[in-house]
């Protein structure tokens, strides 16, 4: 019998709800348990595909190709697990297939209502994927905020949930602020009206997640405790901190994962965390520590680029390094008082992450050609990829002006173009390649090196391809099509032959990648990274 959490957050928006599912999920994992989990968006988009990344931050993509909020990303990372399109759904995909039942005449005349059509239609959801899942606990994310309107059918569906299922089977809890004073004293008062709130809505919380900037004190901590109704020993200590990896360890240490499997009768096993304990240990204590370039055009908010992020923190693991990320606007080195050699002395790797328009493209291809000509370790993803490309086919292959359709649809050489089938739909969201593809690597390449086998399946989200017409061409200018698709006539990967390591893919490693296993592309890419800048501080 599937046992759930439902997760909720009062005060402010952003309080950290999915590093707490997230964190806690990983207990669990590390206590034998299986773990699924489902994060629930209350806007009105089908999707977060067509959202804007400054806005919402990255979209993450699962392997079975569905766009989803980046939380998912946190999740897969911290569990060490694949999701697909059932963990995440938004008010607009409920209500779109609410609306569809009527069309068909499921309701039989009824009229369709909030309740109960709308929450029936959001408890099926998360009851058919605890079911089909069959993991021993799934974790239930609400996004939003308590007391936001939006929010109101969700809770209501896990009002009634709570009413459904048995005690024993059923957690709540809350994740709110503390806030502090400029004077350094903690504040109680938004947390108790937030968890007010709650409970004028039908729920009690279980436990209760401080997020705070300074340490409760056990005086707070007992007030807290008595004003909103809880156990001392359920108000958990959510401070800050620079390092979210850690997070799960200090739970362990309050004894969270002790208060859930007790609450759900499950046997306390001995928690098995020994190497997320070393991950951390690298993180605060580097034997390396060394500077990547992110070139792109989002850098103002790091959020939509939190996989890649997290994925080179993976590679940095991998080498005993941390990656300190240096965030370049690929606009700014169009400047005319731009200074190269100063922007990215302190660099030892460059790295181009993926995107959609021409804003900001020019900028990427200097970045690339400056890694290319300077034999500096370069990454390119998606976006990336095709940057490195079109560098390529400019200044080495003597294609003059050569660029992608996408950019330029008059350019004489399109080394970049839509897929056959592509070609004249202009549709948003119903023309990229989404998800899990095939990937052949060629041996004797980098690519290979790195991966060590000969076949892959990685994630994509894009809808330009290299054009087939000029790879004889790039090829025989030293650009090796590393990686290609099963019949060939996609490329996957690109890398410059006679460079130390200059790699691009068309798909996105970085959403495979997880702290205990990082992805190959991006374990090389940090060894290589740590070689130049041996090599140039000795």
């Amino acid at each position: 019998m599937t046992k759930y959490i439902f997760v909720t957050g009062g005060v402010i928006s952003g309080i950290g709800k999915g590093i707490t599912t997230a964190s806690i999920g990983r207990l669990l994992i590390d206590r034998g348990f299986s773990v699924m989990v489902v994060k629930i968006d209350p806007y009105i988009n089908s999707d977060a595909g067509t959202m804007d990344p400054f806005q919402h931050g990255e979209v993450f993509v699962t392997k079975d190709g569905a766009e989803t909020d980046l939380d998912l990303g946190n999740y897969e990372r911290f569990l060490g697990v694949d999701l697909d399109q059932r963990s995440n759904f938004t008010t607009g995909s409920v209500y779109s297939e609410v609306i569809a039942k009527e069309r068909r005449g499921d309701y039989l005349g009824e009229t369709v209502q909030l309740i109960p059509h709308i929450t029936e239609e959001i408890k099926n959801r998360i009851y058919n994927l605890g079911k089909d899942s069959g993991a021993d606990v799934l974790i239930v994310e609400i996004g939003g905020t308590i007391g936001d309107f939006e929010m109101l059918p969700f809770v209501e569906a896990i009002r009634q949930m709570s009413m459904e299922i048995k005690a024993e089977d059923q957690m709540f809890i809350h994740v709110s602020l503390i806030y502090t004073l400029p004077d350094g004293e903690n504040k109680s008062k938004p947390t108790q009206h937030s968890i007010r709130t709650l409970q004028e809505l039908g729920i009690r919380p279980d436990l209760l997640i401080c997020r705070t900037s300074r340490a409760l004190n056990p005086g707070l901590r007992k007030k807290i405790a008595l004003l909103c109704g809880l156990e001392v020993e359920s108000i958990i200590e959510g401070r800050d901190t620079k390092i979210v990896d850690e997070i799960p360890l200090r739970f362990e240490r309050q004894g969270v994962a002790t208060q859930v499997v007790k609450r759900f009768g499950l046997k306390d096993q001995s928690p098995n965390g020994s190497s997320w304990q070393e991950l951390v240990d690298v993180l605060k204590s580097p034997k390396y520590r060394l500077n990547v370039a992110i070139v792109g055009k989002y850098v103002k908010g790091s959020d939509t680029y939190l996989s890649i992020q997290e994925a080179l923190k993976h590679g940095g693991f991998a080498n005993q390094a941390v990656v300190n990320i240096k965030w370049v606007d690929s606009e700014s080195l169009l400047e005319d008082e731009v200074d190269l050699e100063e922007t990215f002395a302190d660099v030892d790797g460059i790295l181009v992450p993926g995107g959609f328009g021409i804003r900001g493209i020019e900028g990427m291809l200097v970045a690339v050609g400056y890694a290319r000509v300077n034999l500096i370790p370069y990454l390119g993803l998606c976006l990336g990829m095709q940057c490195l490309v079109i560098e390529f086919a400019r200044n080495v292959a003597n294609l003059d002006g050569a660029n992608s359709s996408e950019f330029n649809p008059d350019t004489k050489y399109p080394v970049i173009d839509l897929m056959e089938e592509q070609q004249g739909v202009d549709e948003k969201g119903g023309t990229m390649r989404l998800g899990h593809y095939e990937c052949i690597i060629k041996e004797n390449t980098k690519s290979h090196e790195a991966y060590g086998i000969n076949s892959v399946m990685e994630r994509h989200r894009h809808r330009y391809e290299l054009n087939n017409e000029y790879r004889a061409k790039l090829e025989s200018k030293g650009l090796c099509f590393s990686g290609v698709s099963p019949n060939y006539s996609l490329v996957e990967i690109a890398e410059i032959s006679d460079h130390p390591w200059m790699v691009g893919s068309q798909f996105h490693p970085e959403f495979q990648s997880k702290p205990l296993a990082p992805h190959p592309l991006f374990r090389d890419f940090v060894k290589h990274v740590l070689v130049h800048h041996t090599k140039e501080n000795g």
